[in-house]
């Protein structure tokens, strides 16, 4: 399995939809970054500000990330 570094901030939890079909999150708010190692098969999406991973359960997570884009860009190119 293949992980990558990234330093990690607040992240948004989504948790799937109510029956109005309303998105339920939860946002976590950290007072520091702080490094973590991230399984490259588990990461969805990336964004300027968030990198998106899902979760065992069928959760989504937004997490806050410190690097610069094209830098997580060009580490999971490789």
């Amino acid at each position: 399995m293949e992980f990558i570094e990234l330093t990690l901030g607040s992240y948004i939890i989504s948790h799937g939809y109510d029956n109005q079909n309303k998105e339920i999150i939860v946002q976590v708010p950290a007072k520091n970054f702080g490094k973590k190692l991230i399984a490259v098969s588990r990461i969805k999406s990336l964004s300027e500000k968030y990198i998106l991973t899902d979760y065992v359960d069928g959760r989504w997570i937004y997490w806050e990330y410190k690097e610069a884009f094209e830098d997580v860009k060009k580490l999971l190119s490789k």
